[in-house]
């Protein structure tokens, strides 16, 4: 099978992984140019806010008396109106309108009007002292039953300087910190999501390569398959059950046309051999024999092909050989070669159908004898996991060798017409056995392996 390379940006697992990183980026560029442009704005509605969550805030840190009467701020936040005292500042109102606590800064730092008798209005104050605009607001506190009005106000230049140098530098910083924390936790939980989700396409994928035409009543399993994948597993499973139907129709006229060969080609034979003896009777007669070996190897062809055929139980391999040795003896004659074990030296087992292991031996044996030049041996060597026979011929060229095995193809310097179906069916039942059949090069001849080990 040949497998196509393609780019790693038609990975699906690239794509989303991509996508995913182009919407965290997308997502956090968008809420910096948010962020960033209300803080541009910086529009009264907001400021007012500000100022008014910052008072009520700082409210909340007053500390009071046994009485009710506020006394200061807590220690956490009261230096800050120590040492800024000309920028920002505090002071406390009863129900009347009059000061009973404030800041450092006195009344110096509060417009003349913001004295008037009478509770102030909570809300938000905004004045300028010495060109400087400040903001602040008013806020309520209650304490005992009692309500007093606490008013805070800074310079508009302390806010935008802590606005500038701290609030942004730590937004920039919380921002990015987010980014990583997102790019990273969501990054992970994508990974594993797609692993768990190719997981079953890589199982259906190599239950999809695993079927061959020995496996071919196989099907894929749907159930764990993504349901977007399972129509195209069904569809593939209905495409399986075609192929199948047609591999068997095809296997079975070949059986079928082979075995109504047989009876017609023995008759014409016998009546040939009815015939007086001469050269053109002679030419018939091997023409005869010819058409029965392709019949009898497509048969042969057949029955490997087709699972259902072998009976597997372990098997003395040295003793077949010596059969098949046995079987080809006249043949071997005729060729002037010989053939030799050269394992004797005890049995060796594997599990395997002994006829069809013995076609094989067989057909390996023909083919060496075939092109093995006369006076020169064919090797047999048997060990518990492989099986070589040797010839000392002529051997094939690099070009020849993938085609050992294809059916029909016959090398050149054989002596017989052979169909060119003996390798293709030793082919087929090492298949079947989950064996591999391989050639090398003799230097000189041919050597052709079986080895029981993929």
């Amino acid at each position: 099978m040949r497998f196509v390379k393609r780019a790693w940006t038609n990975s699906l697992s690239v794509k989303v992984i991509l996508a995913y990183i182009a919407g965290v980026v997308l997502s956090v560029l968008i809420i910096v140019l948010v962020i960033k442009g209300l803080l541009a704005l910086r529009s009264p509605i907001l400021v007012e806010e500000d100022v008014n969550q910052n008072a009520e805030g700082l409210g909340e840190h007053m500390v009071f008396d046994a009485s009710g009467t506020p006394v200061g701020f807590d220690d956490e936040h009261a230096w800050v109106f120590e040492t800024m005292k000309e920028e920002v500042a505090y002071r406390v109102l009863d129900s009347s309108g009059r000061v009973v606590l404030q800041s450092s800064a006195g009344d110096a730092f509060w417009p003349p009007s913001s004295g008037q008798p009478g509770a102030p209005k909570p809300g938000r104050i905004d004045f300028t002292r010495a060109g400087v605009p400040f903001q602040g607001a008013t806020a309520v506190l209650e304490r005992g039953g009692r309500q007093w009005y606490f008013q805070m106000a800074n310079s508009a230049r302390l806010a935008e300087l802590i606005r500038l140098e701290f609030a942004l530098p730590f937004m920039g910083i919380g921002i990015g910190l987010f980014s990583a924390v997102l790019l990273f936790v969501f990054g992970v939980c994508a990974f594993i999501t797609m692993r768990h989700v190719q997981k079953p396409l890589q199982e259906l994928s190599a239950a999809a390569a695993a079927i061959s035409p020995r496996s071919l009543h196989a099907r894929l399993q749907s159930e764990r398959a993504p349901t977007e994948i399972a129509p195209l597993v069904e569809s593939f499973n209905r495409v399986l059950e075609r192929v199948e139907h047609g591999y068997r129709v095809q296997q079975e006229f070949l059986a079928t046309a082979a075995h109504e060969l047989k009876t017609p080609l023995a008759l014409i034979r016998a009546q040939i051999e009815l015939t007086p003896a001469g050269a053109e009777r002679d030419a018939l007669l091997r023409d005869i024999e010819h058409m029965t070996r392709q019949v009898q190897q497509l048969l042969l062809l057949a029955e490997a092909s087709e699972a259902h055929n072998y009976s597997f139980a372990p098997v003395d391999v040295p003793d077949v050989a010596r059969e098949a040795i046995d079987y080809l003896d006249r043949m071997v004659r005729a060729a002037q070669v010989r053939i030799t074990l050269a394992s004797e030296s005890g049995p060796v087992s594997w599990h395997a159908d002994r006829g069809a292991l013995f076609t094989l031996l067989k057909n390996l044996l023909e083919n060496a004898a075939q092109h093995a030049p006369a006076g020169t041996a064919i090797v047999i060597d048997v060990d518990a996991t492989t099986l070589s026979v040797r010839d000392f011929g002529p051997g094939v060229t690099p070009e020849q060798l993938p085609k050992l095995f294809a059916r029909f193809w016959r090398g050149a310097h054989r002596r017989d017409h052979g169909a060119g179906l003996g390798l293709a069916i030793c082919q087929e039942i090492a298949q079947a056995h989950g064996w591999t059949l391989t050639a090398r090069h003799g230097d000189p001849g041919l050597r052709l392996l079986v080895s029981t080990v993929p």
